[in-house]
C-alpha cells in the first residue's frame, strides 16, 4: 500500500500544476470576454457569446484532443501538459467569464451613478469601484469552480500527463489490482478537494457578509 501511494503521490504535482495553470489563464482570459458580452457593440456581444457558447458546450477531451492531434499534431509542437493546459484554460475562460458578467450585474446601480456623479474617469471608474467588487463577488463561484476543473484535470492523462489518473492507470495496468488503485486515486482527490470545498464555503460565507446591504 505505501509503495502505491509513493506512486500515486508523484502524480499530484501534476494535478496541480495543470489545475492551477489552466485556472490562471481562464481568469485572466475570462476578463475580455466578459467585456465584450458587455459590450455596447452588438457584433461584440454576439461574438463574445458564440464564443463562450462553443467552448462551453464541446466536451473538454474532445477539446483537448483537437488541440493535442489536430493543432498540436500538425501546425504547432505542443507537449501533452501545454495542450491539456490550452485547452482546459480556454473552457475555463468561457465558464469565468459568466460569472464575472453575473459579478458585475450583481454591483449595485448607485455604486455606478455614485462614480458618474464624483466625474471619474473609465478607468478609475473600472479599478477603484467596479473592479474590487467584481472580484469580490466572483471569488467564491470561481473557487467553487477551481474545485471542479481539480476533477477534471484527470482527463490530462488521456494525453499521457502523468497525473494522478495517469499514474493510477499505470499502476492498475503493472498490478492487476484496480479496485485497489482506483480506490486509493479517488481518496487522493478527496484529500484535495476536500480542503478545497472547505475554504471555499468559509470564504463565500464571509464575502456574503461583507457585502451584505
Amino acid at each position: 500500500m505505501t509503495d502505491l501511494l509513493l506512486t500515486l503521490l508523484h502524480g499530484v504535482p501534476w494535478t496541480l500544476a495543470v489545475t492551477l495553470c489552466a485556472f490562471a489563464m481562464g481568469a485572466v482570459l475570462g476578463f475580455p470576454l466578459c467585456a465584450l458580452r458587455l459590450s455596447g457593440f452588438a457584433p461584440c456581444r454576439v461574438l463574445a457569446a458564440l464564443l463562450v457558447l462553443t467552448l462551453r458546450s464541446i466536451p473538454p477531451i474532445v477539446w483537448l484532443f483537437f488541440i493535442f492531434f489536430g493543432i498540436g499534431g500538425g501546425y504547432i509542437d505542443l507537449s501533452p501538459f501545454a495542450a491539456a493546459v490550452l485547452g482546459l484554460g480556454l473552457i475555463t475562460g468561457a465558464h469565468l467569464s459568466e460569472v464575472y458578467r453575473g459579478a458585475f450585474a450583481a454591483i449595485p446601480a448607485g455604486q455606478h451613478e455614485a462614480a458618474n456623479a464624483l466625474a471619474l474617469t473609465a478607468p478609475q471608474r473600472f479599478f477603484d469601484v467596479v473592479l474590487p467588487q467584481l472580484v469580490r463577488i466572483a471569488i467564491p463561484a470561481s473557487a467553487t469552480y477551481a474545485i471542479g476543473l481539480l476533477k477534471d484535470s484527470a482527463i490530462a492523462s488521456t494525453l499521457g500527463v502523468g497525473e494522478i489518473s495517469f499514474q493510477a492507470y499505470q499502476e492498475s495496468q503493472r498490478s492487476f489490482q484496480g479496485l485497489e488503485v482506483y480506490s486509493a486515486a479517488a481518496l487522493l482527490y478527496l484529500a484535495l478537494s476536500a480542503p478545497a470545498a472547505l475554504f471555499s464555503r468559509w470564504l463565500s460565507a464571509t464575502l456574503k457578509r461583507r457585502i451584505a446591504p
